[in-house]
């Protein structure tokens, strides 16, 4: 996993308190208090989760204090753990789905997060429901419009600074900048704001994997208790927030909420990655006008010179093995120039080897070639095709499926842009780690919202008011 957060923050001498002790409750005293919890949530008119370093660990991103956190082992002088997969192939855990789960069924009203992975959105919390305080790694926005753009490559950069790149608003053009801030970088009002006012209103904020040491967010929770709200701490370690809580876990996040879900009769639901990549043909005629020179690139939806960070080779192939020699593109961009006969059809096979930290080593797309008869263009409903390829993902228990969403002719010089979408991880959770986890307390469901794992269809639930 990638360290280069921690790495591109300024230097300060004190970090705060590291290498805390973890502590455990007995199996007997964790499934209590998860029931208590479970019941706190199940009461809970308006609930907002509090996360930090620890929902992600379990992603294979270390934490920082920790007795293995990065903090931790910087100031033993010990070398810090390896990465285990590249940082933007990290995927989200079992905490961040279940929280995707509780949002769609009306529990969950908003999330605050400390984190910079961005594996809250990747799970699929609305960005409107989402509070990222200290800013996300592969995040950047317009200073100028206040366009965000979500990438699938790590930002080069933190502390608010430009980037390469410029907003892709034909109106604006601003240079862009990351949005991870560094140590004397106030907290943005544009975060701070709605996570003030939820936790204001909050009648259970619940906290998850966090030390609560930060300043100001570590007060944020606090907030809730004068409207009469309850603070729940789910952590490792002791936080200097225990007193002020109602109740205090010291168990795995992963394993509470599971548990939690058990209990409320909620599954986890998948984690199914899709990424964009986009497939240009340009074409010119010769100068006699008897062939057809063209260029195929495979590129990245964020611009041409974007790094395609999952894709590492591409395997070029025809129909007409016997006319056409194969290629194989192993450095980006991903390019091939040919020459072919200007009235030829043909298919051009392309398998696409991914890098890795992907579901699977390859796929494969054939592209139909007709030079004479130009595409039309469309733009599909991405909504409905990215539902269709997670639904077919999960059957298969499988990546590597892809489907047209888009296609664009330009006219100068004459290129046809072809956008897919194609799923590159499925990883999926079981959730019953309970000893009991046939609890029947919960009879009437969540506030009187019926529940049951049978249901496939998570658009079908009636969402509380």
């Amino acid at each position: 996993m990638s360290l280069g957060y921690a790495e591109k923050l300024s230097y300060i001498e004190d970090v705060g308190n590291v290498g805390m002790a973890e502590f455990f409750d007995s199996p007997q005293i964790l499934q209590e208090k998860i029931e208590q919890l479970a019941k706190l949530i199940q009461k809970s008119k308006h609930l907002v989760v509090f996360t930090g370093a620890g929902i992600s660990t379990s992603c294979g991103i270390p934490d920082f204090r920790g007795p293995n956190g990065i903090w931790t082992l910087q100031r033993e002088g010990k070398p810090l753990p390896e990465a285990s997969l590249p940082f933007h192939r990290a995927m989200p855990g079992m905490t961040h789905m279940a929280l995707v789960e509780l949002e769609k069924a009306g529990i969950l009203k908003f999330v605050i997060s400390q984190n910079v992975d961005g594996l809250h959105l990747r799970s699929g919390i609305p960005r409107e429901k989402l509070a990222e305080l200290h800013g996300n790694s592969f995040m950047e926005a317009c200073p100028s419009c206040g366009s965000e753009y979500f990438r699938d490559f790590e930002v080069e950069t933190i502390g608010l600074k430009e980037t390469s790149r410029r907003c892709s608003d034909l109106k604006c053009g601003a240079k862009l900048r990351d949005t991870v801030l560094d140590w004397e970088d106030a907290l943005p009002p544009k975060e701070m704001n709605p996570a003030e006012k939820h936790c204001k209103i909050a009648d259970v904020v619940l906290c998850l994997g966090t030390s609560l040491q930060i300043t100001p967010a570590c007060n944020l929770p606090l907030k809730c208790l004068r409207g009469g709200g309850k603070i729940v701490i789910v952590n490792l370690q002791k936080t200097p927030k225990d007193k002020k809580a109602s109740l205090v876990i010291h168990g795995f996040v992963d394993k509470v909420v599971a548990g939690v879900m058990d209990l409320l009769n909620l599954r986890i639901p998948p984690y199914i990655r899709i990424d964009l990549f986009q497939i240009i043909v340009t074409q010119s005629l010769s100068s006699d006008k008897k062939f057809v020179n063209w260029t195929l690139r495979i590129t990245s939806v964020h611009g041409q010179t974007a790094q395609l960070p999952f894709i590492k080779s591409v395997e070029v192939s025809f129909s007409d093995r016997q006319k056409y020699k194969e290629a194989s593109l192993d450095k980006q961009p991903f390019q091939l120039k040919r020459r072919t006969v200007i009235n030829e059809t043909f298919d051009i096979k392309l398998k696409l080897n991914f890098s890795d930290g992907c579901g699977c080593p390859c796929t494969q797309i054939n592209i139909p070639f007709d030079f004479k008869v130009p595409p039309k263009c469309f733009e599909l409903d991405k909504d409905d095709i990215f539902q269709r390829l997670r639904e077919t993902a999960f059957q298969d228990l499988g990546c590597g499926q892809n489907e047209v969403i888009e296609r664009k002719v330009l006219s100068s010089p004459k290129s046809e842009v072809t956008v897919y979408a194609i799923v590159s991880n499925v990883k999926t959770f079981e959730s019953n780690c309970l000893s009991n986890g046939d609890l029947k307390w919960l009879k009437d469901g969540v506030n009187g919202t019926e529940t049951s794992k049978k249901r496939s269809n998570s658009r079908k639930r009636k969402s509380r008011s």
